[in-house]
């Protein structure tokens, strides 16, 4: 019986086609919708209406400031507990781990709705601030995901290079800042990245927390429901042109922390 054998090219064709059709594809009819009118015909009509309607632009600017506090929060809560969790000397370090992931194993609307709860007892005593409910909401909902990437990445330095530096007189601080903190960094932005590309459009959290605001994942949203594919397809072009940038600025960031270090890559 003859063998079959496969190359690399060839295995590789299903995930051509997958790509193709399910990701190239509709790119291309958002991108078609986005600079034509509704009929068809070559226009910049909806590119002029979102910088020029102050509503949008407040959506951005608040999708932004939801985003950026999102992961501020996310950081400051996980990388004392990866660093922690890494370095600390635990018997059974795994089961730790698997306590911060376990919540990732609930569902989404369950635990949106404890959350919901929760919120609702601590606001009929205190004020009601859509903002920091929605940062909470998404900082709970993505937390595992700064966590888990910062984690890998401070579990793989090497501790001879914390003794070297105390070795050479260096203060546990100055350690944590010159040493430790340096060579985390790619686990911190690839962190980042998880956390603050899907807090500028995951409304579904302010749904279940019952807010009234608008991200620009409800802003498209609310555009496609009422069948106004021309500047839904806009303002998705260009929520994905400030995720490439925001990609690309966080890649060559590591790339020079990476030649500061001497070309360490952890």
């Amino acid at each position: 019986m003859k063998k079959i054998h496969f190359s690399r090219s060839s295995l590789g064709i299903p995930y051509g086609i997958f790509l193709v059709l399910f990701v190239v594809f509709p790119l291309l009819i958002i991108l078609f919708y986005a600079f034509t009118d509704g009929q068809g015909r070559f226009s910049a009509e909806n590119f002029i209406f979102f910088f020029s309607n102050g509503k949008t632009l407040g959506t951005l600017a608040y999708s932004l400031g939801i985003a950026a506090s999102t992961t501020a929060a996310s950081l400051l809560l996980a990388y004392p507990a990866a660093f922690i969790l890494a370095k600390g000397r635990f018997r059974r370090r795994p089961v730790l781990l698997m306590l911060f992931i376990l919540p990732m194993w609930i569902n989404f609307t369950l635990r949106m709705t404890a959350l919901k709860e929760i919120l609702t007892v601590i606001e009929k005593n205190l004020a009601y601030y859509p903002f920091m409910n929605t940062v909470i909401g998404m900082t709970y909902d993505f937390l595992p995901f700064m966590i888990l990437p910062v984690y890998n990445s401070i579990a793989k330095i090497d501790d001879s290079y914390a003794e070297a530096a105390m070795d050479l007189g260096a203060k546990p601080a100055q350690v944590f800042l010159k040493v430790m903190l340096p060579l985390s960094v790619p686990g911190i932005i690839s962190g980042v990245m998880m956390v603050f590309l899907p807090a500028m459009t995951n409304y579904v959290v302010l749904d279940m927390l019952y807010n009234s605001t608008y991200i620009m994942g409800s802003l498209i949203g609310s555009y496609f429901s009422a069948y106004d594919w021309h500047n839904g397809s806009l303002i998705s072009m260009i929520l994905l042109a400030i995720i490439l940038g925001f990609s690309l600025c966080s890649r060559e960031f590591a790339g020079q922390k990476e030649e500061r270090t001497g070309g360490i890559r952890i």
